[in-house]
């Protein structure tokens, strides 16, 4: 259990950007930061190495990033997942397999977002950009999908840490999140993994663009 809680506390504050990348963690540091034994620390350290988050390096781990070649290819994959998940979601949909308080949730999740971004509200609306694509994720049905797609949701975002900027098109991103939900909420599975692939390959030509 300890294990567990130390993954996610130090899952957290590398994806918060308190550890970057280039950042050198030992686990005398790291169970000095969490107040935790070093066992469960060195284990949970491990298997964030395991999802690509740090590599070792001496007596401790580096947070590390994707190069930018790795990145492309992890958009690539980024976009076919969500475009299986978004699939599935709509046809079970379609089928009646999805609570109608569950589409709610989601129409919600797009609003909220929407609004935080609207507002310049930027953490926010990454925390509830993740959580509107991770329920599409969960709807989908697919636990190997959704676990694929948490640890590329996470090196993605490590990656691009110190470059991310409010959207410049936050009306193309609300507008393609609504297209989104009415594809999932309507059953149209083709429709859906359409705008589901053509948003992620949109968001990663604006950051790219962004970093020129």
């Amino acid at each position: 259990m300890q294990t567990v809680v130390a993954q996610s506390r130090l899952r957290e504050l590398i994806l918060d950007g308190t550890y970057p990348p280039g950042a050198r963690l030992t686990e005398t540091e790291a169970a000095a930061a969490l107040e935790m034994s070093r066992t469960p620390v060195r284990e949970a350290l491990r298997a964030l190495a395991a999802d690509g988050l740090v590599r070792p390096s001496g007596r401790g781990v580096v947070v590390v990033a994707l190069e930018r070649g790795d990145l492309e290819e992890a958009y690539q994959v980024r976009g076919a997942l969500e475009a299986l998940t978004a699939e599935l979601a709509a046809t079970r949909q379609r089928e009646g397999r999805i609570a109608p308080v569950d589409l709610v949730a989601l129409r919600d999740l797009a609003a909220e977002t929407a609004t935080a971004t609207a507002e310049g509200r930027f953490a926010d609306a990454v925390r509830l950009n993740r959580r509107f694509h991770r329920l599409i994720a969960e709807l989908g049905g697919n636990s190997i999908a959704l676990h694929a797609l948490e640890r590329i949701w996470d090196q993605i975002q490590v990656s691009t840490l110190r470059s991310l900027v409010p959207p410049s098109r936050p009306a193309h991103v609300s507008d393609q999140h609504e297209e989104l939900v009415a594809a999932i909420v309507h059953g149209q599975a083709g429709e859906a993994a359409r705008v589901a692939r053509a948003h992620v390959l949109d968001t990663h030509t604006v950051a790219r663009g962004e970093e020129e």
